[in-house]
C-alpha cells in the first residue's frame, strides 16, 4: 500500500481527512503534495462540510421563520451524519466516492 502524508497508509490518511471535517480536510489538502487520492478526499472533505456549513445556516433560519421545521432539522443532520459515515468507510476501503458535483469539483483542484 502507498504511503501518503505523515507516513500513514493511503487508506488511512483519505479516512482521515473527513474525521474532523474542514479542519482535517485543510490539514491533508495543504500537507500533502504528492498522493492525488489523499488529496482528492482532503479537497471534498472540505467541500462536502463547507456545503453542509451553508445547509445548516438556511435550515436554521428557516427554523425561525417556519414552524415546525426542528424536525427537518434533525432529518437533515441524520443525513450530513450518514454521509460523513460512509465518506469515512469508503475512503478507508480505498474507494474513491466521488459525491455529485463536488467530487468533480475535488477532482478539478486535485
Amino acid at each position: 500500500m502507498e504511503k501518503a502524508t505523515f507516513g500513514l497508509d493511503e487508506n488511512i490518511a483519505s479516512a482521515l481527512t473527513y474525521v474532523l471535517t474542514i479542519i482535517t480536510g485543510l490539514i491533508f489538502f495543504l500537507v500533502e503534495k504528492e498522493n492525488k487520492t489523499v488529496r482528492f478526499h482532503a479537497a471534498q472533505a472540505i467541500l462536502v462540510f463547507v456545503a453542509v456549513f451553508i445547509i445548516d445556516i438556511v435550515v436554521m433560519i428557516l427554523a425561525f421563520i417556519v414552524p415546525f421545521i426542528g424536525l427537518l432539522m434533525m432529518l437533515v443532520w441524520l443525513l450530513f451524519l450518514i454521509l460523513w459515515i460512509v465518506l469515512i468507510v469508503k475512503a478507508y476501503q480505498g474507494e474513491k466516492f466521488k459525491l455529485p458535483v463536488l467530487g468533480d469539483m475535488a477532482e478539478s483542484w486535485v
